[in-house]
């Protein structure tokens, strides 16, 4: 019993490290009134890492409300993707600023 509880426990790490290993980390620009690149594919658990490389304050606004990042000036702020499907988002300050986050399972 002691011995098939700790392969369950060694398991359950080995598959808690695979899962964080194929996480990836994802930039996205703010540079000139415009995200960079306005369309990204990644996957729940992968980190959406934004750089606001204005002079100007930058939010990341998901329509869905999934998430609402502040980006101050020539800063980076992030966000791990916990679900799947579209999202839609813009910033708040500059809703011309636009993009799109294809999230996969």
């Amino acid at each position: 019993m002691q011995r098939a509880r700790r392969f369950a426990a060694i398991a359950a790490l080995w598959l808690a490290a695979g899962a964080s290993a194929r996480a990836a980390t994802i930039q996205i620009s703010m540079e000139n009134l415009e995200v960079a690149p306005a369309v990204t594919s990644a996957r729940v658990g992968d980190t959406i890492e934004w750089t606001n490389k204005d002079v100007l304050l930058h939010s990341a606004t998901a329509r869905n409300g999934d998430f609402d990042v502040t980006l101050p000036p020539k800063k980076t702020a992030s966000f791990v993707l916990k679900k799947a499907g579209t999202v839609d988002y813009y910033c708040r300050y500059h809703p011309n600023m636009k993009a799109t986050i294809n999230v996969a399972p």
